[in-house]
C-alpha cells in the first residue's frame, strides 16, 4: 500500500527551496515522494515479542536515477527526529543528483534497544528488494545518519546478515547490509565520548558493559564492514569530534575505504544546516561517491 502524505507549510518551504537550487544548478529536479509501510502493523521488538505499530520509509525517486539510493536516518539523541532538515530536505538534495533518497522514519527505543536497528535493517531490505521496481542497483544502497541517527547509521553498517534465502518474503531473502555509509556529526561510541542521552534512550539507565561495548560501533569494525564518509566538526560541544575519529581510526585499521572531513567550525548541526560547512560536506561527500565509484 502507497501513501502519499499532505505536505505542511515547512515541509513546502524545503520542496521548494531544494527544488529551484537543483534546477539553478543544472541538476535532476527531485520528486515527489511517497511514503510505506514497513511491518504491517507487526512489529518486532527484538525479544521474539512484537508490537500492533508501524515504521514508515519515505521514498523520493529521482526523475533521472543514477543507481545509487541512500537510506536516511535523521537525529534527535533516540527521543525525536529531526524529519526535515536532516531526511526530507537531505532526499530532495540526493534527488537533484540523482540519488534515490529513502527517509527513515525509525521508532524511538525508549530503552528497547534493538527497535531502532530492526527498523534500518528492514529499511535497507526493502529498498534492495524493490530495487529493479525503483530502477537502483542493488549493489549501491547506502546509509545516512546525523547525530544519533548517525550512531544508527553506523550501527546498520557494523551490524547486518545476507538475509535468508529461505525466508517467505522477499524482502527477508535479502542482505541488510549498506553498500555505504554517510555519518554526519555522529553519535559513534556508548562509552566515554557519547552523548548521554542517546546512549540512556537507546540503552537504558543501566546497561551491561557487554551491551555498551556491542553498540559502541568504533569497536565492532571488520574487513566487511562497507566503505564509510564521515564529516564532524571541531567544534562540536554536543557529539565531540572523537566519536568520528574513533571510528575513522578503526575503519582505517581494518583497510576499509574511509575519509574523515574535520570542519573547522559549525558546531553540532553545523550552523542550523547552511553556511560553508554545511556546504563542505555535501560537496565532498558527493565527491567521494564518486572516487569509490558509488555514484557515476
Amino acid at each position: 500500500m502507497t501513501i502519499v502524505r499532505p505536505k505542511g507549510l515547512i515541509w513546502g518551504l524545503v520542496v521548494f527551496f531544494c527544488a529551484n537550487r537543483a534546477i539553478a544548478l543544472g541538476h535532476d529536479e527531485p520528486t515527489t515522494g511517497q511514503t510505506l509501510a514497513l511491518w504491517n502493523a507487526h512489529a518486532p521488538l527484538g525479544d521474539g515479542a512484537f508490537e500492533e505499530t508501524e515504521t514508515w520509509i519515505t521514498v523520493y525517486r529521482a526523475t533521472k536515477p543514477n543507481g545509487t539510493a541512500i537510506v536516511i536516518c535523521p537525529g534527535g539523541g533516540y527521543g525525536g527526529l529531526a524529519k526535515e532538515p536532516e531526511g526530507h530536505g537531505i532526499a530532495k538534495w540526493l534527488n537533484s543528483h540523482g540519488i534515490a533518497g529513502v527517509v527513515l522514519e525509525y521508532r524511538l527505543p525508549a530503552g528497547r534497544t534493538w527497535v531502532p536497528l530492526l527498523d534500518t535493517q528492514r529499511a535497507i531490505r526493502t529498498v534492495r528488494a524493490n530495487a529493479k521496481q525503483w530502477d537502483i542497483n542493488p549493489s549501491r544502497i547506502g546509509i545516512m545518519g546525523f547525530s544519533a541517527g548517525g550512531h544508527l547509521a553506523s550501527t546498520a553498517a557494523t551490524h547486518f546478515d545476507n538475509g535468508n534465502a529461505t525466508a517467505l518474503e522477499v524482502v527477508d531473502q535479502v542482505s541488510c547490509r549498506p553498500d555505504f555509509a554517510i555519518l554526519v556529526y555522529p553519535v559513534i561510541t556508548m562509552g566515554d565520548k557519547t552523548h548521554q542521552g542517546s546512549k540512556t534512550n537507546l540503552l537504558g539507565e543501566n546497561p551491561s558493559v557487554a551491551l555498551v561495548d556491542l553498540f559502541s560501533n568504533e569497536k565492532q569494525v571488520t574487513e566487511k564492514t562497507p566503505p564509510a564518509f564521515l564529516a564532524h566538526a571541531k567544534d562540536d560541544e554536543a557529539v565531540v569530534i572523537e566519536n568520528s575519529q574513533m571510528l575513522y581510526n578503526a575503519l582505517q585499521a581494518h583497510k576499509v575505504p574511509s575519509h574523515l572531513l574535520e570542519l573547522p567550525s559549525g558546531g553540532h548541526g553545523l550552523n542550523g544546516y547552511q553556511g560553508p560547512m554545511w556546504d563542505a560536506w555535501q560537496e565532498q561527500s558527493l565527491a567521494w561517491l564518486a572516487d569509490q565509484k558509488l555514484v557515476p
